[in-house]
């Protein structure tokens, strides 16, 4: 059994015992999250979507909160001797699927 979820504007495929990584969420390690919109979910022979997958609920476990690897980003043009160079570095969350219900 897998679902379809939408957190931070981004959808992922989760099933109980994943472990994904998702934009930054409040909390701390070890609290719950319930994740409330639910697209879709596909059971063993049954696939619920729309209005019947939002009643279902997906919640999971802080795994942990952290930072994502430096990127560069670097802006360049050839002949104005413009060069800007930046980094970034995307917070996260860790959350284990626990379960998922209908």
């Amino acid at each position: 059994m897998y679902a379809v979820i939408k957190t931070g504007g981004k959808q992922y495929r989760v099933a109980p015992g994943d472990t994904i990584r998702i934009e930054r969420v409040e909390g701390k390690v070890g609290e719950k999250v319930n994740f409330g919109e639910v697209l879709a979910i596909h059971g063993d022979k049954q696939v619920f979507v729309g209005a019947d997958a939002a009643k279902a609920t997906v919640t999971g476990k802080i795994v942990e909160q952290g930072r994502g690897k430096k990127l560069t980003v670097l802006k360049f043009k050839r002949t104005n001797q413009y060069k800007i160079q930046r980094g970034h570095r995307q917070n996260f969350t860790a959350v284990q699927v626990h379960d998922i219900k209908l």
